[in-house]
């Protein structure tokens, strides 16, 4: 489904990924490790179209993206749901999900997908006249998540989405991935708890000053002595 191979990539001439390989197959979840800095933000900019591809190759069911533009990479089916959220504060939750709407065609693409998140996020209906800066930090990321649904993407690309949140808005927020991966969306995430992120995703790659590190299926890496000592120990269960 998705494919990186060899990829260095920056912000301008400055590297930051260095030859990282990865692959989120079809009905997936992928997981992301790694410490602040680690090249986790900057991955996933690069296959967005957001940060500079120096070398190697980006392939979504078939296609190179390699240093296509960003709005190219989501009309291809690939959608990325951004650290911080970055909702369009003043505007309303309504107004937000119809952003995320803009590469649909025709009023009935567009009522169907708003069912489809208002039945998944029945709050939003609820918030829909509201601006989205009154939001609490888990329905700001439900509409975060929401938005990007809009799109009816083909894979999902999200960066720290537990970020700022309290336990029971990351399991709302993670149990909703996992019913996403499970109606077919396979999904590459990124994120600070390693522990949830472990239990959620099939397999995962830890990400170490711009390299894969490791690499393996979830429970194996959740027994690995790196991984316990790096992201485990320190990890709120």
């Amino acid at each position: 489904m998705l494919e990186v191979r060899d990829l260095h990539a920056g912000y301008g001439r400055v590297p930051v990924l260095r030859g990282v390989s990865l692959s989120v197959p079809p009905n997936h979840i992928v997981g992301l490790l790694g410490a602040n800095g680690a090249g986790k933000t900057t991955l996933i900019r690069a296959i967005s179209g957001l940060a500079a591809v120096h070398s190697g190759d980006i392939r979504f069911r078939g296609a190179s993206l390699t240093r296509m533009r960003p709005e190219n990479v989501v009309r291809r089916g690939l959608v990325q749901v951004p650290q911080g959220r970055l909702l369009f504060g003043e505007m309303s939750v309504q107004e937000n999900l119809e952003m995320g709407a803009y590469t649909l065609r025709g009023n009935a693409a567009f009522a169907a997908a708003l069912e489809r998140v208002h039945a998944m996020f029945p709050v939003l209906r609820e918030r829909a006249r509201q601006s989205a800066a009154v939001l609490s930090g888990g329905e700001q990321q439900m509409l975060a998540l929401a938005r990007a649904l809009m799109s009816s993407p083909r894979c999902l690309l999200l960066d720290e989405p537990s970020l700022g949140l309290a336990p029971r808005a990351i399991d709302t927020i993670l149990d909703v991935v996992e019913r996403i991966r499970a109606a077919g969306t396979p999904v590459l995430i990124a994120d600070q708890n390693a522990r949830k992120l472990l239990q959620l995703a099939q397999y995962c790659y830890v990400l170490e000053n711009g390299r894969i590190a490791l690499e393996g299926d979830s429970r194996h890496l959740s027994s690995h002595p790196g991984v316990i000592a790096s992201y485990l120990g320190a990890t709120e269960t």
